[in-house]
């Protein structure tokens, strides 16, 4: 199957929008990002063609959110978009793995013990990620914001762990020993 994660983009996102420029920013800050990792840990044989085009597609469901900061006028709340952007990837007959990213990079990954104990709106399951890919894409995200005010920023590992300690400290421990095993 050949993937076009741009003109998978467009079936979902006004290419003229101020969105999809957000969005085609953000995602190639991440893709460029996880090469770099993947790269560092090339005795692991990461699949570089699939990081690449997933890291690409990872933020997909943002539109179906309520994020005014970043021009999202959905009517779900923003944690929501990896799960919601897994039903658009599984719906268009991706292979599976494309919408786990999707649905496992946010925060370090959301356990079903966190949706529980936090109420959140989310299926009730780990969202967790598990691949390498996964991890690497995962981690990846943590050092680029969507915010217009923010996205020129590259995060530090120490302001990430600090930034995930606050959601959970669970998420904060994935990523350190996430960015352990990568060498960053």
């Amino acid at each position: 199957m050949q993937i076009d994660p741009v003109e998978i983009i467009r079936q979902f996102y006004d290419p003229d929008s101020n969105l999809f420029a957000i969005l085609m920013a953000h995602s190639r800050q991440v893709a460029d990002k996880s090469l770099e990792i993947a790269k560092g840990v090339a005795h692991l044989n990461p699949n570089m063609d699939f990081i690449e085009k997933a890291a690409m597609l990872h933020d997909i469901g943002i539109f179906k959110t309520n994020s005014p900061k970043i021009g999202c006028a959905g009517d779900y709340p923003y944690v929501c978009h990896g799960y919601l952007g897994r039903e658009l990837l599984d719906g268009l007959g991706l292979p599976r793995e494309f919408g786990l990213v999707s649905e496992r990079h946010t925060g370090a990954g959301i356990t079903l013990e966190n949706i529980i104990e936090a109420d959140l709106p989310l299926p009730h399951r780990d969202m967790v990620p598990v691949s390498l890919e996964e991890k690497i894409i995962c981690c990846a995200d943590k050092f680029y914001s969507k915010s217009p005010k923010k996205r020129d920023i590259v995060m530090t590992r120490k302001k990430i762990e600090k930034s995930l300690a606050k959601l959970n400290p669970g998420h904060a421990k994935r990523f350190s020993a996430w960015a352990d095993e990568f060498g960053f």
